[in-house]
């Protein structure tokens, strides 16, 4: 069973469009930032962190087109199958996100980090997530 940190803090710094979601009680963050045709993703606990930088088309094209289900469980990635965001929603709108880093076929890292509703939707706006296509479905 995969354990969930629930981000309930988000913070928009104006001065370098960072979005930045945070728990304060395990020092866990993620922050996003557009670079071009790229949006740089770092999921971090303390000291350790994994950085990705998926294509920001591919990224909202995964988002848009995600169907809540009623478990925890993620339904897409973006990325490579080295390193890649897998994403899920849950019925509740929370919104899933699995940073992972694979080392090879023995092993890999990742972060398990949830958005509350609220949460999904500040960072929907935030990339410009357009609403879904019900004929993409």
């Amino acid at each position: 069973m995969r354990n969930y940190i629930m981000l309930d803090t988000c913070v928009v710094d104006e001065a370098t469009g960072v979005l930045q979601f945070g728990e304060d009680r395990r020092n866990s963050r993620l922050s996003l930032r557009r670079e071009g045709g790229y949006v740089a993703i770092s999921a971090s606990h303390g000291p350790i962190e994994i950085a990705l930088r998926p294509r920001y088309e591919d990224l909202v094209r995964k988002l848009r087109l995600l169907q809540p289900v009623g478990e925890l469980t993620t339904t897409r990635q973006v990325g490579t199958s080295d390193a890649f965001l897998a994403l899920g929603l849950h019925s509740d709108g929370t919104l899933l996100l699995r940073a992972t880093i694979v080392a090879d076929a023995t092993g890999h890292l990742s972060f398990n980090f949830a958005l509350s509703d609220e949460s999904r939707q500040r960072l929907f706006d935030w990339l410009e997530v357009p609403p879904p296509n019900p004929f993409d479905l």
